[in-house]
């Protein structure tokens, strides 16, 4: 706050030529770069260029962005994700053991254990955060506890087997309707 008092206190100040001669160059260098507000998906894009590589993308102003407050069903869809994610896990982990020990046929059952744990996490995710292509990435972690779930039927029943596709349908649609939100500009800054 002393910074932000002493610059104004700088541009504010009738010294005469000196003040007005600032206030040249700022309006100068605003007309030569404009302020700008990049995207996030254009921040995600530039952040994987290495030594100032050329990506083409068009920049221009731009509201800031955040996501919108969690909802109570957000935060049961949350829990419930974690709970079938923490589930997979286990069952993973134990059918795992066994068929490095015994059974070595049964290693498609433990990967279809461990995506929909990879998934039900993912999932955590996208409802807490934004990520681009969200729509996509959600439908694709639906489709994959579907057919993992599917998958498992003679290791799970049809309850178990509804409940996990029940779990991981009402989070994504929880994702889909937790959208951006516009920041309130700051007019008193």
């Amino acid at each position: 706050d002393n910074i932000i008092q002493k610059v104004k206190c700088h541009f504010n100040s009738t010294r005469g030529s000196r003040a007005k001669a600032n206030w040249e160059k700022v309006e100068e260098q605003l007309k030569f770069q404009p302020p700008v507000q990049l995207k996030l998906e254009d921040t995600v894009l530039l952040n994987g260029m290495t030594n100032g590589g050329h990506t083409g993308v068009h920049v221009e102003v731009a509201p800031t962005y955040r996501m919108q407050p969690v909802t109570p069903l957000g935060i049961l869809s949350l829990v419930l994700n974690i709970m079938c994610g923490a589930l997979n896990l286990i069952r993973g982990v134990h059918l795992a053991e066994y068929s490095f020990q015994e059974d070595h046929e049964g290693i498609g059952n433990v990967i279809a254990f461990f995506l929909p744990f990879l998934a039900c996490v993912f999932q955590c995710y996208l409802y807490l955060f934004y990520s681009s292509a969200r729509k996509v990435k959600t439908f694709v972690l639906l489709l994959c506890v579907c057919f993992c779930n599917i998958y498992l039927y003679g290791l799970r029943n049809l309850w178990q087997i509804a409940f996990h596709i029940g779990v991981a349908s009402l989070s994504s649609s929880q994702i889909l309707m937790r959208q951006l939100m516009e920041k309130q500009p700051d007019c008193g800054v």
